[in-house]
């Protein structure tokens, strides 16, 4: 009966988020919540955002019939006793309304950053007010690392992180929508199979208001979610990965979120770094992500988006194997031939990644910008054309040719 629900409740936030995402547009052009064509976004047009709205009226309408009230955090069998607790989902539906509200005033006005941050660890703290807060971890080779004091306030660095990090990667459409509706169904797959029945249902949901903006925001869009929306995803998706790592001290607690949402959190990383690296600031905006630089090999919003799509299911799929390849009874014991397994996926999934973000997004730009500088320019050295490329893939600045 709980996958049912999970299942209606998949349904009905895609076909409510799907109805009135159009309804957010309209409201979007009236308030002025309307992104402009510009150098560092791929939007070709004018278009409204806020469909983060659409997507909170789809998570509050599935919740109130399927979200159960509290949410039981007891370890699984074999675990540390005593640990542990409830999560009221009242918390985190009022922690959503906050950052979609923040988002929404964002979309529309848009404010310092300061606020923005501010809104977002206020969401933060009302989820870690109503118990979806990490109390131990457990680290690889070394055992499980309570932290009675410290846990709510790295929670709260989780969730404003994993906020800002679907924020950033919200740059192309169908992007974040599409990203968060498979980690939010590899979510529900891998809390089903941890017995947090609440946590796969608001997982599972979320999914589902995600695919349904998704109809409207597929390139070309006719909408965009906004700040309102990506920061609303991440937030859910956030709170989902604590009460995972909360309800287990197995060592796939630790890793499962991190390799669900690898994809956001390495492009994240890698424009990050390089903004430090050329001392800019790390919130700065600039044209430097995955899909950027996809967009400049000459990749349409359709092909980038396939591909992102295809990586974030390959990750997903290494993450929902963790916990059915039964490689280790996670009590210390493990099974060689399953554990060889798990490597030789792992392997593939590295190998494929590998390929995409150098050979795809950065071996063929540098080829194809080496034929456009050739050709604008026949004197010029292949030294002088080689310097030139690699500068602009490190700084990510471009001169125009021809």
């Amino acid at each position: 009966m709980q996958y049912w629900d999970a299942l209606f409740a998949f349904l009905v936030a895609m076909g409510v988020a799907t109805m009135l995402t159009p309804l957010t547009g309209r409201l979007a052009r009236r308030v002025g919540a309307v992104v402009i064509p510009s150098e560092r976004g791929l939007a070709e047009r004018e278009t409204p955002a806020l469909g983060g709205l659409a997507i909170l009226a789809g998570v509050l309408v599935a919740s109130a019939f399927w979200l159960p009230a509290t949410i039981n955090l007891h370890h699984t069998l074999g675990t540390a006793p005593g640990t542990g607790g409830t999560v009221h989902t009242w918390a985190i539906l009022v922690g959503a309304c906050v950052i979609t509200l923040v988002g929404a005033i964002d979309d529309a006005h848009p404010l310092a950053p300061q606020w923005k941050l501010l809104g977002q660890i206020a969401a933060a703290v009302i989820a870690v007010k109503g118990g979806a807060v990490v109390t131990d971890v457990t680290i690889p080779f070394v055992g499980t690392l309570q932290l009675p004091n410290t846990g709510g306030v790295l929670t709260v660095i989780w969730l404003v992180g994993l906020m800002n990090v679907v924020n950033l990667s919200d740059g192309v459409d169908g992007l974040a929508a599409g990203l968060c509706t498979i980690d939010g169904v590899a979510f529900a797959i891998i809390a089903f199979d941890l017995h947090i029945s609440g946590a796969g249902v608001l997982a599972a949901l979320t999914a589902g208001a995600a695919l349904g903006f998704l109809f409207h925001n597929f390139p070309p869009a006719s909408v965009f979610m906004g700040d309102s929306g990506a920061n609303l995803l991440g937030y859910l998706l956030g709170v989902v990965a604590v009460i995972g790592s909360v309800k287990t001290g197995a060592v796939v607690a630790l890793i499962v979120p991190l390799i669900v949402l690898a994809v956001p959190f390495l492009d994240t990383g890698f424009v990050v770094a390089k903004r430090l690296k050329y001392r800019r600031k790390p919130w700065s905006a600039d044209a430097n992500h995955f899909h950027h630089r996809m967009a400049r090999m000459g990749f349409s919003p359709r092909r980038t988006v396939a591909y992102m799509y295809g990586w974030t299911l390959m990750l997903a799929a290494v993450a929902v194997a963790l916990r059915f390849v039964p490689y280790s009874n996670h009590h210390g014991t493990y099974h060689l031939v399953w554990v060889l397994v798990m490597v030789a996926i792992a392997l593939i999934a590295l190998a494929a990644s590998i390929y995409l973000i150098y050979v795809l997004e950065i071996l063929k730009f540098k080829n194809r910008r080496a034929r456009e500088l050739r050709t604008a320019d026949p004197d010029t050295s292949e030294h002088e054309i080689e310097e030139q490329v690699q500068r602009e893939v490190e700084t990510g600045e471009f001169e125009r040719v021809g």
